[in-house]
């Protein structure tokens, strides 16, 4: 049985997040993203083209980058992923990861014929970039879609649900909510999940490190992180409401 963790939280408490709105100046949604000690930009930019495979379906879309900073580990990584050779087979997976997540928050019918790019570049990493990307690029991608809708760009609101992400691990027989590296890194069963705010999921990672998982410890663990995605979730309304952004007036009402 774990004791207790690294920073000392409970095992059922999230790390301390802080979101800062529009840190990029340049891009139509941004937030620089703050989960303990993992540190992610997320900026949103609006092309009025979608890709060229797409072109006169009347529909939009939403893709996502994702890059490590050189030095967002204790040890300068060699080279940037695309500089002399190609992404890395976790970069590909992580962003196309996010894209999936939140072309799930959109309905893309109504988005018209553009494209959002979210951009995640991960300037400081202590576990949980995936996820921290996923929820602070949600709060890009509104930022965004906001500033369309004021310009007149949406006639009607397009987003169906927040949308967030956090992992949870199992260490010890003992469930861990928003792991940090020293727990991942040493995790009997590791478990990503996006998810909306109502508890719709919208995809699981999960690994068995060891020995299987049972049934009804992975149902605790999927409990366990809808928990945490409504809390963080409800803390992306806060940071976007602050900012001046009603999101109520861009989600689909049914």
């Amino acid at each position: 049985m774990a004791s207790s963790r690294p920073d000392g939280r409970a095992f059922d408490a999230l790390r301390p997040v802080e979101m800062i709105p529009g840190f990029h100046r340049m891009a139509e949604g941004s937030v620089l993203y703050r989960a303990g000690s993992t540190v992610v930009l997320c900026t949103a930019s609006v092309d009025e083209k979608v890709p060229a495979w797409m072109e006169g379906k009347g529909k939009g879309w939403i893709t996502a980058e994702y890059q490590m900073h050189p030095r967002s580990n204790p040890v300068r990584r060699e080279s940037r992923d695309g500089r002399g050779k190609a992404p890395s087979g976790r970069t590909q997976e992580i962003q196309r990861l996010v894209g999936r997540a939140l072309r799930a928050a959109v309905d893309l019918d109504k988005l018209g014929e553009r494209q959002i790019a979210i951009d995640c570049d991960v300037l400081e990493a202590d576990g949980g970039t995936r996820t921290a990307s996923i929820t602070g690029g949600f709060v890009a991608l509104t930022f965004a879609l906001s500033k369309m809708s004021r310009a007149g760009m949406l006639k009607v609101p397009v987003l169906r649900e927040p949308v967030a992400a956090v992992s949870v691990g199992l260490l010890d027989d003992e469930l861990a909510l928003d792991l940090v590296y020293r727990e991942d890194s040493r995790a009997d069963v590791d478990l990503n999940l996006v998810a909306t705010r109502s508890g719709a999921v919208i995809e699981v990672q999960g690994t068995a490190e060891g020995a299987p998982v049972a049934r009804r410890a992975f149902q605790r663990m999927v409990d366990l992180a809808l928990t945490g995605i409504e809390t963080l979730t409800r803390a992306q309304e806060k940071v976007l409401a602050t900012a001046g952004v009603d999101l109520s007036a861009l989600l689909i009402h049914s």
